[in-house]
């Protein structure tokens, strides 16, 4: 495997990272996540005009640079490093995979819309009873007429409070946990209207989400993107560029978690001594240091293996998410232990880095999902 940038992907990262080192302030992201809106719209409207990163890796028929799952990969790691809350692994790598693949006008305008940073797009593919898996559906959509009724409930909709459309996966034919017969709709939140009915709230790791609930919903015939009761194939890759895109999110903010805590160690004095001295806490270190690494690596054999066939991406990708996992919530508890009483305190930034490490493990499949699906696809 190559794992050199080419010059355009160390442009690409250097100059976000720049971005964010000047413009992305921690304490104001939390201000907004707590207080305010739930994220910064000026930041947003940044990554599309000053830095183009919204575009980074769709098609240029959209306005995208046309880059690809590396370019994710780069970008994803540098918000993960600045623990940056605006949604781009959910809008940009997820939903707008879903549009490009789906196809047709109404998918084409809310692209080109996503690339200019006027559409914020949330993905509604999880219910109440589906847990971990995206094929369990019990939302129903029924044709009236010219017209779509949709009726069912989605949970935890992350990106939901603020986004302009979403993308709401309903059965249309089939049992419940079919593969086939699952379409995908876009709604637009603005023009919802009656039979649409949002709860938002504050999740552990300061984002924001929403339960939704659709009771006789009305959409246009232009609403069903793709062939109806195919979009099976299309989630399960977007769910896996999903857990690629958060793998690399979670290694940037393991590697700055590791940082601020060697840091730390080499300035906190015990017993007349920077606690950094002591072998114990050095072998930690070192251990923590391993566990960054190895996420590393599988985060890159997830990401250079989106393109191969479903069962060797799904068993890469699900060894990745597996092992980020496992080192999400050992680099997390560890340098909140090493940091003491102070590492859980809102004024440091190790313990917001803790709370989203933690809930990484989670996204787009947990740990112990993709545990038993690699297992599953590896069974002789």
């Amino acid at each position: 495997m190559d794992f050199n940038l080419t010059k355009e992907q160390e442009l690409l990262r250097d100059g976000l990272t720049k971005f964010l080192s000047s413009r992305y302030d921690l304490q104001t992201s939390r201000a907004a996540a707590k207080l305010g809106e739930g994220w910064q719209p000026d930041i947003w409207r940044g990554f599309a005009e000053e830095l183009g990163i919204l575009g980074a890796t769709l098609p240029e028929e959209s306005g995208g640079i046309g880059g690809g799952a590396v370019e994710a990969m780069v970008i994803a790691e540098a918000l993960g490093h600045a623990l940056v809350i605006e949604p781009f692994v959910d809008t940009v790598v997820v939903a707008g995979g879903l549009l490009q693949r789906a196809g047709g006008d109404a998918a084409q305008n809310v692209l080109e819309d996503l690339v200019g940073g006027a559409a914020v797009v949330a993905v509604a593919a999880t219910e109440p009873t589906s847990g971990d898996n995206w094929y369990s559906v019990e939302t129903t959509a029924r044709r009236d007429g010219d017209e779509w009724v949709l009726d069912g409930a989605k949970i935890v909709v992350v990106s939901a409070p603020f986004a302009t459309h979403l993308l709401v996966t309903a059965r249309t034919s089939g049992d419940t946990t079919d593969k086939d017969g699952i379409s995908l709709f876009l709604v637009e939140t603005a023009s919802a209207g009656s039979g649409f009915t949002a709860h938002h709230y504050r999740t552990v790791d300061d984002r924001r989400a929403s339960d939704l609930e659709f009771d006789g919903l009305r959409l246009p015939a232009s609403a069903l993107l793709g062939p109806e009761g195919q979009a099976g194939p299309s989630l399960e890759l977007a769910r896996d560029e999903g857990a690629a895109a958060v793998c690399a999110e979670a290694v940037g903010g393991m590697r700055k978690v590791l940082a601020d805590t060697v840091e730390y160690c080499k300035q906190r004095q015990q017993f007349g001594q920077p606690i950094g001295s002591f072998q114990a806490l050095q072998h930690r270190m070192v251990d923590m240091h391993m566990e960054v690494e190895q996420a590393s690596a599988a985060m890159y054999l997830a990401v250079l293996n989106l393109d191969s066939d479903a069962v060797t991406r799904a068993k890469a990708v699900s060894a990745a998410k597996a092992t980020v996992g496992r080192a999400a919530r050992f680099v997390g508890q560890n340098a909140v232990q090493l940091h003491g009483g102070m590492g859980m305190t809102e004024e440091l930034a190790i313990g917001h880095y803790f709370k989203r490490l933690t809930a990484l493990q989670y996204e787009y499949g947990s740990t112990a999902a993709h545990v038993s699906r690699y297992a599953e696809l590896t069974r002789p």
